[in-house]
């Protein structure tokens, strides 16, 4: 892909300051990515009622993009979720992924979107350019899903074996949903920063082009939440 920029007036390098939460299961990715852009304050009461808040919004240990984005306006933190897909992908019946997920999971996921608005909880559809994602970090960090199959950490060097082996042979990559949180970029590098909520403490770092393969995956239905801090 070409090399991106940014405007004139913006930082070539920037970076968010984040607390790190590592996720404790293999469902709470996206629960993790939320107690990062959380207050203080309010990263404490989640964390101390992590189980009976997750049952009491509905989703408990299945979570979708919407469900995060009902638990981030429980906290009041500002944010616009942005989607090519309003409710359930019909075409995900057949995805191994999805398939137990949606028998349980699908009328709650259509009724979160139904009452978004309602609950002025932004919905949009539409697909994100990696330009407005980049500038959007001067506004805040960024939950993103992506396929974690296709993630690549230059720094620590997550997934190089997988991602060297697809280079060398033809099967497709399946699908395994996974959030990151956005926490920066590097232009000169062309390069974003982010967390890992799989991994410990540290800043991950990969190529604008492999978040691009990662996020556009078939299966994330190119999720993005923007943060406003």
């Amino acid at each position: 892909m070409r090399r991106i920029g940014v405007r004139s007036d913006a930082p070539q390098k920037h970076h968010i300051e984040l607390l790190h939460y590592r996720q404790k299961s293999n469902w709470d990715c996206g629960v993790s990515c939320v107690l990062m852009v959380l207050p203080n304050k309010h990263r404490q009461h989640l964390t101390k009622n992590l189980s009976k808040i997750c049952k009491s919004e509905g989703f408990n240990k299945s979570t979708w993009t919407i469900d995060l984005c009902y638990l981030l306006k429980k906290y009041e933190v500002q944010h616009v979720f942005y989607t090519v897909t309003i409710g359930v992908h019909e075409g995900y019946r057949g995805n191994s992924f999805y398939h137990q997920i949606l028998t349980k999971d699908e009328n709650r996921v259509k009724v979160k979107f139904r009452d978004a608005s309602k609950n002025k909880i932004p919905v949009r559809k539409a697909s994100i350019s990696i330009l407005h994602i980049i500038e959007q970090l001067l506004n805040g960090p960024i939950i993103i899903l992506t396929n974690a199959r296709l993630l690549y950490c230059d720094i620590c060097k997550s997934n190089k074996i997988s991602n060297e082996l697809r280079k060398c042979l033809p099967w497709p990559t399946t699908y395994q949903g996974h959030y990151i949180v956005l926490c920066g970029y590097d232009i000169e590098r062309q390069r974003v920063f982010y967390r890992n909520p799989s991994f410990g403490d540290h800043v991950c770092a990969m190529s604008v082009s492999t978040l691009e393969e990662a996020r556009k995956s078939y299966g994330t239905d190119e999720d993005v939440i923007f943060i406003y801090k």
